[in-house]
């Protein structure tokens, strides 16, 4: 009975193997439903796209055949322009500034409260040469005046005193010598006398006497005389130095009144009635009308090229062009000058143009930006294209029978928007002047 106990499973052991056999079935079931979404997720785009190649053939094979164009040619479009050879001068399109060739500024020249201003003298202001600028106070300076030729005066009634001494002095100086021949004359006749002893010894001593005081009379006369003389030349000095002081006296006169040196525009005014100015004080500057200089820069290639083909620059005429208004003012310069050195921020040379005529239509002013107009070489033999015409940097190409064929040149100068070339081209060909992205020899093409 025990041994039938021992075979005869437990309640307890039963009821556990109850509740493991679900929990077994529930995993195997889990497992089979992965295995079934893992082959629908690799499997189902295998045959959609089994069936997408299968229903694109079935489609081809099934397309009904079009017909074909046959491939034609395409023609470009395009402009052209005969070729011109010949001989040509461009001009070189600069730009630069208008500059004063004379600038002065002006300072007053004597000390003094300024008491009358012209009309001119103002900023934008414009004068004419001579006009009066302004006027100092004259007083002193007019007092400085009288006094100096009262001075001038006194000097010279003082000269003619002396000079009318000096003629007194000639004139007694000239009656000495008279009496001194006179007694040398008497003496002469006396010695014999006395010698045979018709006359005196004392009588001859008496008129030996008298020559001496002649002798002596007619040398304080010369003493007298070389006195006078030397006192007139003192005079004649100081009548030089008062004479001076008139002049200076009357050129500190005339300084009182500033006037224009030449035509000008007034700038930078700094004067007013009843200001108190010194000697060398600034009153204004101005600019000569009358010499307007155009101030540009040549770069050294064009420098070099000019003075290459000409031997210079100096003395060229240019063409300048003042942008006002509607139309551009046009004035003729001709270049005076070159700067010493070259400037380094342009790399350049600086060119100055005097201006023939400023007041010409307007009247140029300092500070314009123009536009300057310079000739170049001469370039012999060369055809002139829109730079656009030009392919690589040497090609251009010729129509010839509806197609493009190249030609070589070498591009030798520009003026403006074209360019001057020379190469294997000939007079009267057409030259391609359009743009196109694939240009090349053989290409068809219409001149439209």
């Amino acid at each position: 009975m025990a041994g039938q106990m021992s075979r005869k499973p437990s309640a307890r052991a039963q009821t556990r193997r109850s509740r493991e056999k679900p929990a077994a079935d529930v995993r195997a079931s889990t497992r089979a439903s992965r295995i079934f979404s893992y082959a629908a997720k690799v499997v189902a785009p295998i045959l959609v796209l089994v069936l997408s190649v299968v229903s694109y053939a079935g489609l081809k094979a099934t397309k009904p055949e079009v017909p074909q164009r046959p491939v034609r040619e395409q023609i470009w479009p395009v402009a052209a322009l005969p070729a011109s050879v010949s001989d040509y001068q461009p001009q070189i399109r600069l730009y630069g500034h208008a500059i004063a060739g004379r600038r002065v500024d002006l300072r007053a020249l004597a000390a003094g409260e300024i008491v009358e201003m012209g009309t001119g003298l103002k900023d934008g202001g414009v004068v004419s040469k001579g006009d009066l600028l302004l006027r100092i106070d004259r007083f002193q300076f007019e007092g400085a005046l009288v006094e100096a030729e009262a001075g001038l005066a006194e000097a010279r009634a003082r000269h003619r005193e002396i000079e009318a001494t000096i003629a007194s002095e000639q004139d007694a100086m000239k009656r000495a010598r008279e009496q001194l021949v006179i007694a040398k004359r008497d003496l002469k006749r006396a010695i014999p006398l006395a010698d045979r002893g018709t006359v005196s010894q004392k009588t001859a001593d008496d008129r030996r006497m008298i020559v001496s005081e002649r002798e002596q009379s007619v040398e304080l006369r010369a003493n007298n005389l070389a006195v006078q003389q030397a006192r007139a030349d003192q005079q004649r000095a100081i009548i030089a130095q008062l004479e001076w002081r008139v002049r200076l006296a009357k050129r500190n006169l005339s300084d009182t009144e500033l006037v224009a040196p030449f035509d000008a525009y007034v700038t930078e005014v700094n004067a007013e009635v009843g200001r108190i100015v010194g000697a060398n004080d600034a009153v204004a500057r101005l600019y000569d009308r009358g010499w307007i200089e155009i101030r540009f820069t040549l770069t050294n290639t064009q420098y070099g090229r000019i003075v290459a083909s000409e031997g210079g620059v100096t003395g060229r005429i240019v063409e300048v062009l003042w942008h006002v208004g509607d139309k551009p003012a046009r004035y003729k310069a001709t270049i005076q000058r070159v700067a010493a050195e070259i400037n380094a921020e342009t790399g350049g040379v600086d060119v100055f143009a005097r201006v023939v005529d400023p007041a010409k239509t307007i009247h140029l002013r300092p500070g314009a930006f123009v536009e300057v107009l310079v000739t170049d070489r001469v370039y012999s033999k060369v055809v002139r294209l829109p730079r656009i015409a030009l392919y690589n940097g040497d090609t251009v190409y010729v129509i010839d029978k509806g197609r493009l064929v190249s030609r070589n040149v070498d591009l030798v100068g520009a003026t403006g928007v074209d360019i001057l070339v020379r190469g294997d081209l000939k007079a009267g060909e057409h030259v391609m002047i359009t743009r196109l992205s694939k240009a090349e020899a053989g290409l068809r093409v219409q001149v439209k």
